[in-house]
């Protein structure tokens, strides 16, 4: 599996399926087909755009889509993305407000590299650009990286939210997102080692397998049955002619995709259903829920063999973080270190992905850090992506974030003259 042909092979193949799904939508729209009384040409029609549209997407970097944020002034305040640090493998970027005083709470999103872009976020940072300054790691897709710029593994991903951290200096929270959930907690131990100056005032945690055997899923029982050699010959593959990190080692974000789908296949393909029926009655629209989910679902991104490799032999396998025996560069990571910094953990009572328990474990593993810097929220009926996105964040999660983040002295609301705090909503 680690040709190149295969790379390109499967490239060809979704390649081939969106000119099938451009060719039926062109043919079957001709206006000559209205003299033909019968719904197979608008349910063909419908079938080519809906096709050409979900294999168009699977090679496209998501747009943000953050224009305006309203301030305490009630006017529209632009908001414009400036990268502070840029890093072959993944920048550091900031959502910057224009004509909007900083805020005091400064928050470090830190998205997961498993799959889907930064974007994957988008909905969280609008929920806190109203009432924070927001920084987020924006992943590189490892196909457009140049073997020249060498490996990419989970020790590197560690360095590297340490020196995102100490380049924004100790006044900030971060909130980190599944994925990366036990490396930021790394991060933050290095520093508490080797710059204590440089931690941030708070560490929230939400849905990451901190444990993977505190409560087995599908993903974990996944890592388990499969041995490496046999995870690296049927998952990891060469980056094809097409792109710029050409010969590079990765897992595939077309066989990432596979695997997700396949894990509600059921629901997958009646969603996809529903949307061809409701095409070709003329009832959809260019920006309706469904379009707006797939758009971010269906765009993914490799990542190289290495980090997914080392994630899943490291974190799921030996448990390094869990049985607090994790190293970067051969230096011990104790977690024990983390004194003073307040952690907050996320959990879903739905979660099929990192179920209850797997990141609620990271407390345990704080043995230096008081009980009253120690925090956990379980939230009732709410999946994996409803812990960071969605109702059950907006109405939720959110607030207890952002009170858990002033009560331990991450920033607050600013103020008018007198002293009273000035409410920001959203748009």
């Amino acid at each position: 599996m680690k040709g190149m042909y295969t790379y390109d092979l499967m490239e060809s193949a979704r390649n081939t399926s969106e000119w099938l799904g451009a060719s039926a939508r062109a043919m079957a729209s001709y206006p000559v087909w209205g003299l033909v009384p019968h719904p197979m040409f608008k349910v063909m029609s419908a079938w080519g755009r809906v096709t050409e549209r979900s294999f168009a997407r699977m090679v496209i970097k998501p747009d943000w889509d953050i224009r305006t944020v309203v301030g305490a002034d009630e006017r529209d305040h632009l908001v414009e993305i400036e990268t502070l640090m840029e890093r072959p493998f993944g920048d550091l970027i900031h959502f910057r407000v224009l004509g909007r005083e900083p805020m005091a709470r400064r928050v470090l999103l830190i998205a997961p590299m498993s799959g889907h872009y930064a974007t994957l976020l988008r909905s969280t940072v609008k929920s806190l650009l109203p009432d924070c300054e927001v920084y987020v790691t924006d992943w590189t897709n490892a196909r457009d990286i140049p073997v020249s710029a060498g490996k990419f593994d989970i020790e590197d991903y560690t360095l590297y939210l340490a020196d995102f951290m100490r380049h924004l200096g100790p006044d900030l929270n971060v909130v980190a997102v599944c994925q990366p959930v036990p490396l930021a907690l790394a991060a933050t131990a290095l520093l508490a080692a080797e710059d204590p100056e440089a931690q941030p005032h708070t560490l929230t945690l939400i849905g990451g397998p901190v444990d993977p055997d505190a409560a087995p899923t599908e993903v974990t029982d996944f890592g388990r049955r499969l041995t490496m050699g046999q995870l690296e010959h049927l998952a990891i593959q060469r980056v094809g002619f097409k792109y710029a990190g050409a010969g590079r080692l990765v897992y595939p974000g077309m066989l990432q995709l596979a695997s997700f789908i396949s894990m509600n296949a059921d629901r997958h393909a009646r969603a996809f259903s529903d949307k061809i029926l409701a095409a070709a009655k003329g009832e959809d629209g260019e920006r309706d829920a469904h379009n707006r989910f797939y758009d971010e679902y269906l765009s993914v991104m490799d990542m190289t063999a290495e980090f997914y490799l080392s994630t899943v032999e490291r974190i799921f396998k030996r448990r390094e973080i869990a049985r607090n025996a994790f190293t970067v560069a051969g230096r011990p990571v104790d977690l024990g270190r983390i004194t003073r910094v307040a952690v907050k953990v996320v959990e879903g009572t739905d979660d099929d992905i990192s179920a209850p328990g797997q990141c609620r474990a990271a407390l345990d593993l704080l043995t230096g850090l008081p009980e009253d810097r120690k925090a956990s929220h379980l939230e009732p009926g709410a999946g994996h992506y409803g812990i960071f996105a969605g109702r059950s964040w907006r109405n939720n999660i959110r607030p207890l974030v952002l009170d858990f983040i002033d009560r331990n002295g991450g920033g607050g609301m600013p103020r008018r003259a007198g002293g009273k705090k000035t409410p920001i909503r959203a748009v």
